[in-house]
């Protein structure tokens, strides 16, 4: 080969990649801040917000990229990781949520231009970066009951308590240039789908499967929303549906959309069921097996049923040794706050009755219903949204500094000519 055929060769060639930042002792490539400037530029189009000017789409997604990187590269250092069985357990959990299966999710990511592989990456990422934040501010962020007591005293805090619903929303886009034979097609496909709403189709499902929302891997969940919150194009049909309505089709500019009532949260009246119950727990250990325990309670209900008191037995034989000092008394109870094999339990017995032993991961137990309640909860409603709101301004605060404080300890150094 000749020196010219060469020099030709070797300046005709353009790297394919390169670095456009150093994080410390790692590097970030225009590959990866290509794809994320996709992915976002994406994910600001379906939400309807149009996108910022190219050069400062890029500067704020090297700049996240750069954080990510640092928070990663800190988890690494205090020992952080992720299991494969954590992970797979949280993709599955992500698909269950979208009601289709975890090859059905397979095949909506590839639908959506999205490489598996990479999206594991990508969830193990954000559960890496989840408990590192966790360990690093969250369990640190502290709310006191006077705190809740004050904001509550706050008139413009009773805004929050107004009723809100959850909709779940289908959207079957089209272009501003879409012809009518085009406008038809979509009309089409979307009054079909209605029709299979109707009929009893899992709706979200189906919106995992053809919506073009953003929400679409969410089952097309919009989440809460307050009456005035709820965007303009659907306000003007929730007046007239109730739950679990399915709405007519409801046409914007960006194509027809389907909506529905998921759930209502009346805040002035939360009216919950209440189990009051006791238990006597034995726990198993090296000395005490299963037999041992589910024998040793059986004897203890022979007992009770006998006509000795419930209470007596459970503090001095129960191994819960909170409740044990009450007689076995859980306090008042709703679902939800004991574990499933409990509740379950519970759930069958009558007022008075005493169970069978029966086993959880803490032990075996034998449980007694005393009495069962409607309670209204909304002041503790409140008091946990109260809670939730100022630990969330609290963490806002907190992280936006600690995040500030991880890149003034950083080297970073910009390899692009526009950042």
């Amino acid at each position: 080969m000749s020196v010219c055929v060469i020099q030709s060769f070797v300046f005709a060639y353009t790297p394919l990649d390169r670095i456009v930042a150093i994080v410390n002792e790692d590097v970030i490539m225009k590959s990866e801040l290509d794809n994320q400037l996709r992915i976002s530029s994406s994910q600001l189009k379906q939400r309807g917000v149009e996108p910022p000017p190219l050069s400062v789409l890029k500067r704020q997604v090297l700049n996240n990229l750069i954080l990510t990187r640092i928070q990663l590269q800190l988890a690494a250092v205090v020992g952080i990781k992720v299991s494969e069985t954590n992970l797979n357990r949280t993709i599955s959990n992500i698909a269950a949520e979208s009601r289709v299966t975890l090859d059905e999710f397979k095949e909506i990511l590839k639908k959506d231009g999205y490489n598996y592989k990479k999206f594991r990456e990508n969830i193990r990422n954000e559960i890496t970066l989840t408990q590192l934040r966790k360990r690093q501010i969250e369990n640190r962020i502290n709310i006191t009951e006077k705190e809740i007591d004050n904001f509550l005293s706050n008139e413009n805090s009773q805004n929050l308590f107004e009723s809100e619903i959850r909709l779940s929303h289908i959207l079957f886009s089209l272009p501003d240039t879409a012809t009518n034979e085009e406008v038809n097609q979509t009309k089409e496909m979307a009054i079909k789908v209605r029709d299979e709403l109707l009929a009893g189709g899992d709706f979200k499902k189906i919106a995992a499967t053809v919506s073009d929302g953003g929400n679409a891997k969410l089952g097309g969940d919009l989440g809460w929303r307050k009456e005035k919150d709820i965007p303009s194009i659907f306000s003007k049909y929730i007046p007239n549906m109730k739950l679990n309505d399915i709405s007519e089709l409801i046409r914007s500019p960006s194509g027809f959309h389907i909506i529905k009532i998921s759930e209502i949260k009346d805040m002035k009246k939360n009216m919950v069921k209440q189990t009051l119950a006791r238990h006597i727990l034995i726990k198993t250990n090296e000395y005490t097996t299963s037999e041992d325990a589910e024998k040793k309670l059986n004897q203890l209900r022979m007992r009770i049923m006998s006509g000795d008191d419930f209470a007596l037995l459970a503090k001095g034989n129960s191994d819960d040794a909170m409740s044990a000092i009450e007689g076995g008394e859980l306090g008042w109870t709703t679902t939800g706050q004991l574990v499933v094999e409990f509740q379950n339990v519970l759930d069958e017995l009558k007022s008075n009755e005493i169970s069978k032993p029966f086993k959880t991961q803490y032990g075996w137990h034998i449980a007694q219903v005393l009495e069962r309640r409607n309670h209204d909860n909304s002041e503790n409603l409140k008091r946990t949204k109260v809670r939730n709101i100022i630990g969330d301004r609290k963490l806002n605060e907190a992280l936006q500094n600690w995040k500030t404080q991880l890149l003034d300890e950083a080297y970073v150094e910009y390899r692009l000519d526009d950042i």
